[in-house]
């Protein structure tokens, strides 16, 4: 290019043009998406279980034996024999021990022979009054002499009575040196072995018998329980029959026992301290498994609830003394929802407030959950999860 030729376009121009350039290219780019939400959420929802729910109570107690028997040495000897096994079941009236006897039968020989000696003095003295009275009749002896008569009569048969009551008390003495059980149970340790001396300045202890087959529970419950109880279940036969059979008994390894029991004592007053009255459960034990002494577990139904609303534990969350669970809304969105929860039966809330029946809960996947988060639930049912609360589970 020469130096005279002049450009297309003037310096200024440049600018112009890249600016159109741009400003074309761009326009012809395709517009841009729309922000897309957030994906639904995976969670395992559940229609609210309704039914009528008893509303059980557990309380910690001791097994004891429906009878528990202390076998002790009435009389001072020497034991000579231990018939039993420890620990295995007795019979009543089977004998236990054997104390040596002899000087209990030379105690009662000396007695008797007292009671002989007595005797034959009452019939002297009784032929010596036959004989006198005819002769005072006929003024042949004198008043003093019939009265002598009389009163030796009246001494002889006292020391007779006196004498029968040392062979009674010495035969019962006898008796005490062989110790037998008084019950059918099951024996405990036996204290003492055979040859030691027993009886002496005290009662020794011996063994302990007890009456398992029923089992007893002793526990206690609050004030409260106590009446709403009274109030369910009345003092007439009636409701007392229906009571039977209510008390079910849990064992230190969580089993629970094959038998259910019932109320056999309440005690006369509520303890003034504790606020807190004694109750007795018998169980029937005929497998014997419950021993006296076992940590024991009750549980009954202190009220029912008409159409409760239950739900999993699970789906229920706490924050501050704040419960709250997860609705299923219209549109698969989470809705999050405060409820106030009643008491715990098994793995469930009894829900007092906050659900209505037929709602739908988020039981599982609670903690992805954030209010109005779409939802892609798969339902199931609780109906046979919670059916087992409805009522004792034992037949």
């Amino acid at each position: 290019m020469s130096a005279s030729a002049k450009p297309i376009f003037p310096p200024r121009g440049w600018a112009g043009l890249l600016a159109a350039v741009v400003l074309a290219a761009g326009g012809c780019r395709p517009a841009a998406p729309p922000a897309a939400g957030p994906p639904p959420v995976p969670v395992v929802a559940a229609p609210v279980v309704v039914q009528d729910q008893p509303v059980y109570v557990e309380h910690i107690g001791q097994t004891l034996g429906s009878l528990d028997v202390e076998i002790r040495a009435r009389v001072e000897g020497f034991l000579e024999t231990v018939h039993f096994s420890e620990g295995m079941p007795v019979r009543s009236n089977a004998p236990l021990y054997t104390i040596d006897d002899r000087p209990f039968r030379a105690a009662l020989a000396q007695a008797q022979g007292v009671l002989a000696q007595t005797q034959a003095m009452l019939d002297k003295a009784r032929r010596d009054t036959n004989r006198l009275g005819p002769l005072w009749v006929k003024n042949a002896i004198s008043r003093q002499q019939f009265d002598d008569a009389l009163a030796a009569e009246r001494n002889a048969a006292a020391s007779v009575q006196s004498a029968r009551a040392a062979v009674e008390a010495a035969e019962i003495q006898l008796g005490y040196t062989r110790i037998a059980s008084p019950i059918d149970g099951l024996a405990g340790k036996t204290e003492v072995k055979a040859g030691n001396l027993v009886g002496r300045g005290a009662s020794t202890l011996l063994t302990t018998v007890s009456e398992i087959d029923p089992i007893s529970v002793r526990f206690s419950v609050s004030e409260q329980q106590y009446l709403d109880w009274k109030r369910r279940h009345g003092d007439d036969e009636r409701s007392r029959a229906a009571a039977q059979g209510l008390f079910e008994l849990f064992l230190a390894d969580g089993t629970r026992h094959p038998h259910r029991g019932s109320v056999t004592f309440a005690d006369r007053q509520v303890d003034a301290l504790t606020g807190t009255l004694l109750l007795e459960v018998d169980f029937p034990n005929p497998e014997r498994l419950v021993r006296p002494g076992q940590f024991a577990r009750v549980r009954f139904p202190l009220t029912t609830v008409t159409n409760a609303v239950l739900v999993p534990q699970r789906a229920v969350t706490e924050l501050q003394a704040t419960y709250s669970v997860f609705v299923v809304a219209e549109g698969g969105q989470a809705e999050f929802r405060k409820v106030t929860p009643g008491p715990r039966v098994g793995g469930f809330y009894i829900i007092s407030a906050g659900l209505r029946p037929g709602e739908q809960v988020v039981i599982e996947g609670v903690q992805k959950l954030q209010p109005n988060a779409p939802l892609a639930p798969v339902f199931t049912n609780l109906a046979a999860e919670a059916a087992p609360l409805r009522a004792p589970a034992l037949p």
